[in-house]
């Protein structure tokens, strides 16, 4: 499996808007409509990454956690479905059910929207205040397939604790690791 970096788009940036489809519910979202009231998590994922595969149970839990903090958690997969087809929004909407996601999760059929993030890698967390600028962008926690350390989510719930009780998010970011996103 390949290891690509996040790219780390500049703090202060603010979050790109968008309207996909919602594979789940099957109606377009835009982020103004599903952005949370105090921040929100925007996620790159897919359905056949190992690292995402790895990192699903904390990504609901901390979703399952902080949403009711106020922080929106939405989950967009820009993967190419004609080369990737497991990645296609049917097997999304499955894939959430299954992995019982609280969260929209969104198909970029253009990639225009990771595009727009400068997105390199699935997982890949942005984490934005409630203006929409960017406040955190980086990895989940420590935690890689097959390297033995715990799922704790340590890194972004760092971040959006910080966020709740308006204390200073340190700069100092360590880049997600993930499969590159698959470009057409």
């Amino acid at each position: 499996m390949a290891r690509t970096p996040s790219n780390m788009l500049p703090l202060g940036t603010t979050a790109p808007d968008f309207e996909l489809l919602d594979t789940i519910s099957d109606n377009k979202l835009s982020l103004k409509e599903i952005k949370g009231n105090k921040g929100t998590v925007v996620m790159f994922i897919c359905n056949h990454c190992p690292f995402v595969v790895h990192v699903n149970p904390e990504i609901t839990r901390l979703a399952g956690e902080y949403q009711d903090k106020g922080i929106g958690f939405i989950a967009i997969s820009s993967n190419d479905v004609e080369n990737y087809p497991q990645d296609a929004p049917h097997l999304m909407k499955e894939k959430a059910k299954e992995e019982g996601y609280p969260f929209p999760y969104l198909y970029d059929e253009t990639q225009r929207v990771a595009k727009a993030y400068d997105a390199a890698c699935t997982p890949d967390f942005y984490l934005f205040d409630a203006d929409l600028k960017l406040v955190y962008r980086g990895q989940l926690d420590n935690s890689r397939p097959g390297n033995g350390l715990p799922l704790t989510g340590e890194d972004l719930r760092k971040a959006m604790d910080a966020l709740l009780t308006g204390t200073a998010i340190d700069p100092e970011q360590k880049p997600s690791l993930g499969c590159n996103i698959k470009w057409k």
